[in-house]
């Protein structure tokens, strides 16, 4: 069995966007997309599980700490 066997799995949506002018951007306020990122625990998930290129991963984990900071996404899995 491989070692990336757990990491079959489908990947959620893409929750990081192009805007009209080309640039990424990634919106905090959309919390039901960026849950979809979060393990059961609260924490982030990895590259391999989202199937996120580097740089949408580090959007990605902006856009989640800045929605944890401003209270819209928790910071433990006590209130997920």
């Amino acid at each position: 069995m491989s070692a990336f066997a757990a990491y079959t799995t489908n990947p959620p949506s893409q929750v990081v966007f192009r805007s009209s002018n080309g640039t990424l951007f990634c919106d905090y306020k959309n919390t039901e997309e960026l849950r979809r990122y979060l393990t059961p625990n609260g924490k982030i998930q990895g590259r391999r599980k989202t199937g996120l290129t580097a740089r949408e991963q580090r959007l990605l984990a902006q856009a989640i700490k800045r929605a944890r900071h401003m209270s819209l996404l928790p910071f433990t899995s006590a209130t997920l």
